[in-house]
C-alpha cells in the first residue's frame, strides 16, 4: 500500500514532463505531383524556426521558435499532405497554434518559390512552345508518309511503315512532357484543408493515467518484491521441521497477546499484516488463566527428577520479544505451588555463522523461539551449542503474537478457572 502511494506521487509528478495536454492538427496539401524526399523536406520547413518565429510572434507568445519546437510537430501523411501537430495547455491555445503554424508554413514556402517563379514560368513556357513545334511537325510529317505509302508489301513500303510508327512513338512521347510540364506549374500550389478541430480532452497520457499507473505499477512491483522475499526465505515455520533442526520435539505453540496500542492495531489489521499468511496458524487463549493452564501442561510435560524438581534452563534469543514474554510467563507458573521447579533463564546471541554462548551445567533445556524467526542453521547451532555446554534439549516452545477481536481478557469467570485448573494437575 505504500509503495502504491508512492508510485501514484512519482506517476503524478512525472505528468508534468509526459503528459502533452492537449493537441490539435492542421493539414497542408501540397498539389501536384511530389516526390517523397520533397515532402520530407515540407515537413521540416513546418517546423524551422523561421515558421515558428513567426507563428509566435502573430499569437503574442512571446517566446522564441526553437523553445516552441518542443510544442510542435510535422508529419507526412499519405495523398500529399503534411499534417502539423501543435500541443497546449488548453484546447483554444492548441488549436490557434496549428492553425496559426500551418499559415505561416503556407506563407513561407509560397514566397520561397516566389522568387524563382518568374524564371520559373518563363522557363516552362518556352518548354511548352518547343513540345507544341515538335508535335506540330510530327503530325505534318506522318500525313505526308500517309500520302506517299503505297498499298503493298513492297521494300519500300516495309520502310515508309516503320518510319511511321517510329514518329507515333515519338509524338506520344512529346505529348506526355507536355502534360507534365503542365502539371509542374502549379506544382508550387499549397492550401491549409480548413481548420484544426479544438480538441474535447486532453491526450494519452493524461494526469489520471499516469497517476494510476504508476500507483499500479509501484503495487505490483511491490506484490512480487514481498512474494519474490517470502519464497526466497528459508526459515522453517512448520513444527516438524523447527523439531528436527533443534533435535527435541515442539511442545507448544503459544500465543502471546499484541499490545493495545489503538492506532497501531487499526493499521496491522487495515494491510492484514495482524495474521501473516506464511505462517501457520496458533489457537488463541480465552484469556490469561488459559494461558498459564498452558504454561503448567507444558511444564508438566517435561517431567522431574528422582527428587521431584524440575531443574530447567530456558534458552531465548535476544532480541525477540515474543519469546521473552513467554520466558516471562514460565517463571511466573514456575513459581507456583504445584510444580517444583527452579527455573534459570538465559538469553544467548544467536547470529548467523556463530556458535551461541549458553552455560555449562547438566539441566534440561526449554528452548523458546518466536515462530518462523530462526532458520535452520540458527536453530542447529543452538543445539550444537546447548550439547556442547553438556545440557540435553527437553523440548521447544514456539511463540507468535496474534491480535485478539475485542481486546485480552484478564479474569475469566470463577467456574471457568477451577476446571480448567483442575484438568492441569
Amino acid at each position: 500500500m505504500l509503495l502504491a502511494v508512492v508510485g501514484a506521487g512519482v506517476g503524478a509528478g512525472a505528468s508534468a514532463v509526459l503528459s502533452p495536454g492537449y493537441e490539435a492538427q492542421a493539414s497542408v496539401l501540397l498539389q501536384g505531383p511530389r516526390q517523397p524526399d520533397e515532402l520530407l523536406t515540407q515537413a521540416q520547413v513546418a517546423t524551422s524556426s523561421v515558421v515558428l518565429d513567426r507563428a509566435s510572434a502573430a499569437l503574442g507568445l512571446g517566446i522564441r521558435g526553437t523553445d516552441l519546437q518542443k510544442s510542435v510537430g510535422a508529419s507526412v501523411a499519405q495523398g500529399n499532405v503534411v499534417t502539423i501537430t501543435a500541443k497546449g495547455s488548453s484546447p483554444e491555445r492548441s488549436q490557434q497554434l496549428a492553425d496559426q503554424v500551418a499559415g505561416e508554413f503556407v506563407k513561407y514556402s509560397t514566397q520561397l518559390l516566389g522568387n524563382s517563379a518568374d524564371q520559373a514560368a518563363q522557363l516552362a513556357q518556352q518548354q511548352k512552345e518547343a513540345l507544341r513545334q515538335q508535335i506540330t511537325q510530327t503530325n505534318q510529317r506522318i500525313l505526308d508518309l500517309s500520302k506517299s505509302v503505297e498499298t503493298g508489301d513492297t521494300v519500300e513500303g516495309v520502310q515508309a511503315r516503320t518510319t511511321l510508327q517510329g514518329l507515333r512513338t515519338a509524338l506520344e512521347q512529346a505529348v506526355n512532357n507536355l502534360n507534365a510540364a503542365d502539371a509542374a506549374t502549379g506544382a508550387g500550389n499549397m492550401v491549409v484543408l480548413g481548420p484544426s478541430e479544438r480538441p474535447s480532452s486532453p491526450s494519452a497520457p493524461t494526469f489520471p493515467q499516469l497517476t494510476v499507473g504508476g500507483a499500479v505499477l509501484f503495487f505490483v512491483l511491490g506484490i512480487l518484491a514481498y512474494l519474490f522475499g517470502a519464497r526466497t526465505d528459508r526459515r522453517p515455520r512448520a513444527e516438524g521441521e523447527i523439531g528436527a533442526a533443534l533435535g527435541a520435539p515442539v511442545l507448544a505453540s503459544i500465543d502471546i497477546p499484541a499490545g493495545s496500542d489503538a492506532p497501531a492495531k487499526w493499521w496491522r489489521k487495515a494491510v492484514g499484516n495482524d495474521r501473516p499468511w506464511n505462517l501457520p496458524e496458533v489457537a488463541a487463549s480465552a484469556d490469561d488463566a488459559a494461558r498459564e493452564v498452558r504454561y503448567r501442561r507444558v511444564l508438566a510435560r517435561l517431567g522431574a527428577d528422582r527428587d521431584g524438581v524440575l531443574r530447567l534452563l530456558i534458552l531465548v534469543p535476544r532480541g525477540d520479544a515474543s519469546a521473552r514474554k513467554v520466558v516471562e510467563q514460565f517463571a511466573d507458573a514456575a513459581r507456583g505451588d504445584r510444580i517444583r521447579v527452579e527455573v534459570a533463564v538465559t538469553e544467548i546471541e544467536v547470529v548467523p555463522g556463530a556458535q551461541p554462548i549458553v552455560p555449562d551445567g547438566t539441566a534440561g533445556v526449554l528452548v523458546v523461539v518466536s515462530l518462523g524467526s530462526r532458520n535452520a542453521w540458527e536453530l542447529v547451532s543452538i543445539s550444537e551449542a546447548c550439547s556442547d555446554a553438556g545440557h540435553e534439549i527437553l523440548g521447544a516452545v514456539l511463540a507468535r503474537e496474534v491480535h485478539l477481536a475485542g481486546g485480552t481478557k484478564h479474569q475469566p469467570a470463577a467456574k471457568q478457572r477451577t476446571d480448567e485448573l483442575a484438568g492441569a494437575r
